[in-house]
């Protein structure tokens, strides 16, 4: 049970959980679109994502000379390093032009852990962080895949891209209210500023508005608008249930988790339309 346990701890936090809901989220638009991606992508982003989260999470603590913290930490670097060697070798892979957007959004990463403007990274602006985040995980998830499939970059792509975006703005809301006892005041983070019953409903409102978009695509299908209307009921949820008390895994676990559920959903009811 204890070493079940350490796994999954090392699971969570070297953020390989995070890189499935990623890839998921890259699935789902290879399933919406009928998408012929690269293999050296799939894992490009898996392990991409990998190194990037943990790069962000510890930058400012692997130098720390606390002993203990550079203990439990070894591992996780370790393993960071290898996940980036392997991107290192994929990236002679990919055509540049997918390597250039990948490089854009890579860059947005780094400077999100790394003083950027003032001694100040975009992780520290004012209400900056979550539209940074949500920015990347749209742009690797959607914008890339169609790239790298040879696909038109339509109105429905651009749809697509506006409701990823949301989506994750909306998956980040937990995270916040869970660390709302932690953040400085000055993150001004979206429960900072309207408190967690306003920002419950400011999710819900954007999760509405992620729906009606969906009809103002082209081409519908009735497996992919069924899973949103499901998923979006399921984050929904979530985001009501989230409180600055909550039980260690239910954000870095359940609600990281939703993309991956709805890839699954959408590949069985892709089956049945």
């Amino acid at each position: 049970m204890q070493l079940l346990s350490s796994v999954f701890r090392f699971y969570i936090s070297a953020s390989i959980h995070v890189a499935f809901a990623v890839l998921a989220l890259v699935g789902i638009s290879w399933i919406e679109y009928d998408l012929q991606i690269p293999n050296a992508l799939w894992f490009f982003v898996f392990f991409g994502t990998i190194t990037g989260y943990n790069f962000v999470k510890y930058a400012n603590i692997a130098g720390l000379g606390h002993r203990e913290l550079k203990d439990s930490l070894q591992s996780i670097q370790i393993f960071s390093f290898i996940c980036f060697a392997i991107v290192f070798y994929l990236s002679f892979r990919l055509s540049l032009d997918i390597l250039l957007v990948l490089g854009g959004f890579a860059l947005l990463t780094f400077f999100y852990a790394v003083p950027l403007l003032r001694s100040e990274n975009l992780r520290s602006l004012t209400s900056l962080k979550v539209f940074v985040v949500a920015l990347v995980w749209a742009g690797v998830t959607v914008i890339v895949p169609i790239m790298a499939a040879v696909i038109e970059l339509d109105i429905d792509v651009l749809l697509t891209c506006i409701q990823r975006f949301i989506i994750v703005i909306v998956l980040t809301i937990p995270f916040e209210i869970r660390d709302l006892e932690f953040d400085v005041a000055s993150l001004k983070t979206l429960p900072q500023q309207l408190g967690i019953r306003r920002v419950k409903a400011l999710g819900v409102s954007l999760l509405f508005i992620c729906l009606i978009l969906e009809g103002f695509k082209d081409e519908f299908s009735a497996a992919y608008a069924l899973s949103l209307v499901l998923v979006t009921a399921l984050i929904a949820i979530g985001l009501m249930r989230s409180e600055k008390r909550q039980s260690k895994n239910f954000a870095s676990f359940w609600i990281e988790g939703i993309p991956i559920i709805w890839f699954g959903l959408l590949l069985f009811l892709s089956k049945l339309f």
